[in-house]
């Protein structure tokens, strides 16, 4: 076994995702989904590494004109509008819409049509 060089970094990255996930009240199988979709987008990959490292987005990965920022805020946007706040409060689960953007991004590469529909269906009649 001279010259075997083993890499454990995907392992770390998914323990690292894993203990995220458990942060943010997401189940493991829905972790696993997420991890999937990681494996498959080297980009999606790297964005992940960078926030694990820098606690932020880098925003390289662009689709369609949408960024992880925006997927993020979108995400708050929503949470906003379910729980009838207007503003983040203390229950707020920000690491759970943080990795909610990431997979976000996966379905929107996968369908771009189908989610840009669903980011501009909006909050409804009251949004204006």
């Amino acid at each position: 076994m001279a010259g075997v060089v083993y890499d454990s970094s995907r392992i770390k990255v998914y323990e690292n995702l894993s203990a995220l996930c458990n942060l943010a009240g997401e189940s493991q199988e829905w972790c696993d989904r997420l991890w999937q979709e990681l494996l498959t987008d080297g980009e999606l990959y790297a964005e992940l590494l960078y926030f694990m490292k820098h606690h932020t987005f880098s925003d390289r990965m662009n689709c369609r004109g949408y960024r992880l920022t925006d997927l993020f805020i979108w995400q708050m946007d929503r949470y906003n509008l379910l729980h009838d706040t207007g503003k983040n409060t203390a229950e707020c689960r920000k690491m759970d819409m943080i990795l909610r953007a990431f997979y976000s991004m996966a379905e929107m590469k996968k369908d771009p049509e189908t989610f840009l529909r669903r980011l501009g269906d909006g909050r409804g009649q009251d949004r204006y």
